[in-house]
């Protein structure tokens, strides 16, 4: 069955009509007749009921031009997607990236595009660093954890949150604890990220935030863990980044959480750029 002659018999179904189906393909009317007339002969069955004046499907025609419409849909789409790709010859993008564990929902939406020849570069960073990235054009996307106006960018809601609290060397005071509240920090030695207190923590924190003991900050959490593992002190940071024997999280009391936005400049993206991006908020179901 040739997809050509497919085509000639849903037109005809669609004009109710040899000549007029022969006029708009471009063919003769014993041409089309002949071509339909081998179909017939080739599935066993009469698929029109002809009149002096038109065609009419028969219940077996019927079944077919449903089949066929499916299958014609099916093989326009399919073409165009291979064009596509045809035309699309790879290329690169570019993310900046807050430390989390969310981003394990970029690395799979980054492992489905492999097969199209699209290679991802990632930048580690503080929020400072990435957004300064983003707004000179050097990435395409940031990958960012604070709370903040995005009426400047497009944004999209990565469905994950991070909590925030403490990581602690497990040999420390208060490693047996299964939470810490916003008034320990007061007594306590202090590793805090660069950028200082998000609108994410509780205002006690940035608010009396002289009366802490910082000792040190970070850009990044495993450095910045190095130095709790030595007992210089307890970082401040969200959950799930740090795996080691020697170190345990405690979360803060109650509970504080920060959600995860990918934000981009929507005029600026490459092709490759935005192929990622459509396929990101389809595997988070969102609409395009």
């Amino acid at each position: 069955m040739d997809i050509k002659v497919l085509k000639y018999f849903v037109e005809s179904a669609r004009k109710n009509s040899i000549s007029k189906a022969a006029n708009e393909l471009n063919l003769t009317q014993p041409t089309l007749s002949r071509q339909l007339k081998d179909l017939e002969f080739e599935l066993g069955y009469k698929l029109f009921v002809r009149t002096n004046y038109n065609i009419v499907l028969t219940k077996e025609g019927e079944i077919l031009y449903k089949r066929a419409c499916d299958i014609l849909d099916l093989f326009d789409k399919t073409k165009k997607e291979f064009e596509s790709l045809k035309a699309f010859n790879g290329g690169d993008v570019y993310i900046g990236c807050a430390e989390t564990i969310g981003i394990s929902k970029i690395a799979k939406v980054a492992k489905k595009l492999q097969k199209h020849n699209i290679k991802f570069h990632l930048f580690s960073g503080n929020y400072e660093s990435v957004l300064e990235k983003l707004n000179n054009s050097l990435i395409d996307f940031a990958v960012i954890i604070q709370d903040f106006n995005v009426d400047d960018f497009s944004f999209v809601d990565l469905k994950h949150s991070d909590d925030w609290g403490i990581l602690a060397k497990k040999s420390s005071k208060l490693s047996k604890r299964d939470f810490i509240e916003a008034w320990d920090l007061f007594n306590i030695p202090l590793i805090i990220s660069r950028q200082g207190f998000t609108q994410e923590l509780p205002d006690i924190l940035r608010q009396n935030k002289d009366r802490l003991n910082v000792v040190a900050t970070y850009d990044l959490l495993f450095n910045a863990a190095m130095f709790v593992k030595q007992g210089l002190g307890y970082a401040l940071c969200i959950n799930n980044l740090i795996s080691d024997e020697q170190m345990c999280f405690i979360p803060l009391k109650p509970k504080v959480s920060s959600n995860l936005k990918l934000i981009y400049k929507n005029d600026k993206l490459s092709k490759p750029a935005t192929i990622f991006l459509n396929e990101l908020k389809k595997s988070l179901k969102l609409s395009k």
